[in-house]
């Protein structure tokens, strides 16, 4: 079995860069789809169709599946012979794509049932009901396509092949955004286009891998062995990973429940912030989570609890690196980024506005939320599900507690503020049972290394408030005059920042952590 060091710093700039330009394809697919498309019943018609493959995708594709896979498979190419893994793989596959395959031709079967229980205010309209129908039946398949995918990407995560699956959402935007420019004319309805485009996109996933999977001779033929071991410990794992994904869903629905009541707009200025605060959690959380539990597993499974507390503190260390100034800049800029990117056409000022103030509170949690994505593979990876299942309930308590404080005075910015503090807590929380279950030691110099970090965010601070009066935003000028000045302000903020790391003595190579793979 080969042996390979691999620079996770490395690999994090790889990841990262790979999610960075997966969320800019996404924005491009957006606005496409806002251009060609617009707001309509057949718009309506897709969304509600997509929601569902989308929904299961979460428990099958991601989070739920990858948590319990890829500990034990870690185990197994650290502890078994090639051909054993081989076997783990065969057995994970072929029980995979059965189970997929059964749930998409249930679900194509009886997509007019799906629709009735998931949307029955279409069925008053006999023509919005037959072509979501349709949209449900071409866009089932996506779950197989892309569950199959995430198991591939799962994989090549554990050989230390970051960059493939990191780059593989990327090509279903891409499939959007060639569909609509190319062949939007071909079909009739046109919105027929967005279901064939996820189709062929998910399907281009899965098959952009398989010759990686080829070249680490993980390329094996699916059976149906249910009696493997590895496979019966990955089913058990599941099922408190998809309780858990179900939780953080209950969660989302709950605050619209809540938003709903809100004045009018609401929703949508919670959702153009939420869209704001996915690009730092996607490129730094995910990318994050993504080399760490991989490399965590590895040591877990050989009972190296050194070394897996040495990555963990690392991973937090780089996280609060990064993290603390994105959360502080997202504040600072929440109403320039918010009037940069969505002041056009029907979007006001008073809805940049209000769309800041959610994005503020967001803001509160960011830290919180990119931490529980380093913090949380610290439970998997030693195949412990329960403990942040257990966390995610009294955080789940402990968030509605929050709106019903919060939402009196904040509007639909408490809601935000009650999401952010929530996922400040899950992370103490995680970071709590880490130390307590002797998982996790903290490394010396913590004192000196946060003393530091905080002046350079300070001085980091200072920066963009200075950059902000002496480049003041005009409310109602060119688009082009504000790009400019958020960019120049964002080069001086950087500058300032990475300047005073490197006055207060922080180098690159103090980062850089190589592991095996």
């Amino acid at each position: 079995m080969s042996i390979k060091k691999t620079n996770l710093l490395r690999s994090l700039a790889n990841v990262s860069g790979m999610t960075l330009i997966s969320r800019v394809f996404g924005f491009a697919r957006d606005m496409l789809t806002a251009v060609y498309f617009g707001a309509s019943p057949l718009t309506d018609a897709f969304n509600v169709a997509y929601k569902l493959p989308n929904l299961l995708r979460r428990i099958f594709a991601e989070g739920a599946f990858s948590q319990a896979f890829v500990p034990v498979l870690a185990e197994y190419k650290n502890t078994k012979t090639h051909s054993e893994t081989q076997a783990f793989v065969a057995s994970i596959t072929g029980i995979l794509s059965f189970v997929l395959i059964m749930v998409t031709l249930l679900g194509m079967v009886f997509a007019s049932v799906v629709i009735w229980i998931t949307a029955p205010g279409f069925t008053s309209d006999p023509v919005k009901f037959g072509i979501t129908v349709e949209l449900l039946r071409i866009t089932f398949p996506y779950i197989l396509f892309i569950s199959l995918a995430s198991l591939m990407g799962g994989i090549l995560n554990t050989w230390g092949l970051f960059s493939i699956p990191s780059f593989t959402p990327t090509i279903l935007n891409i499939s959007f955004i060639i569909f609509i420019l190319v062949f939007r004319h071909f079909f009739d309805p046109s919105i027929l286009t967005l279901a064939w485009a996820t189709f062929i996109g998910g399907l281009c996933q899965l098959m952009f891998q398989i010759p990686y999977l080829k070249k680490i001779d993980m390329l094996v033929r699916p059976n149906l062995n249910w009696h493997n071991p590895a496979v019966r410990k990955v089913l058990r794992l599941m099922g408190p990973a998809i309780f858990a994904v179900s939780i953080s869903q209950i969660s989302m629905v709950i605050n619209t429940i809540y938003a709903s009541f809100l004045p009018s707009g609401s929703i949508s200025w919670m959702y153009y912030a939420d869209r704001l605060m996915e690009f730092p959690t996607g490129v730094l959380g995910v990318a994050l989570g993504t080399i760490l539990l991989p490399s965590l597993s590895r040591h877990a499974s050989s009972g190296n609890r050194e070394s897996f507390s040495k990555i963990l503190d690392w991973g937090i260390r780089l996280c609060l690196l990064l993290a603390l100034p994105a959360t502080v800049g997202l504040g600072l800029l929440a109403k320039p980024l918010t009037m940069t990117l969505f002041m056009h056409g029907k979007f006001t000022l008073h809805d940049v506005t209000m769309t800041s103030y959610a994005l503020i509170a967001y803001s509160v949690g960011l830290l919180g939320l990119i931490l529980v994505k380093v913090l949380a593979p610290g439970f998997y990876a030693n195949q412990d599900i329960k403990t942040p299942v257990k966390i995610a309930i009294f955080v789940l308590c402990c968030t509605q507690l929050m709106n019903l404080a919060f939402i009196g005075p904040f509007k639909h910015a408490g809601l935000s503020l009650s999401i952010g503090l929530s996922a400040c807590l899950n992370a103490a929380c995680l970071c709590y049972f880490l130390i307590k279950k002797k998982l996790y030691q903290p490394r010396d110099g913590w004192y000196g290394f946060l003393l530091k970090l905080l002046t350079a965010v300070v001085i980091m601070g200072l920066a963009i408030e200075f950059s902000l009066y002496k480049l003041p935003f005009d409310f109602a000028g060119n688009m082009f005059m504000r790009i400019g000045s958020l960019i120049v302000i964002i080069i001086v903020a950087a500058i300032a920042y990475f300047a005073s790391l490197f006055a207060l003595g922080f180098r690159v190579r103090d980062f850089s952590h190589k592991d095996h793979f």
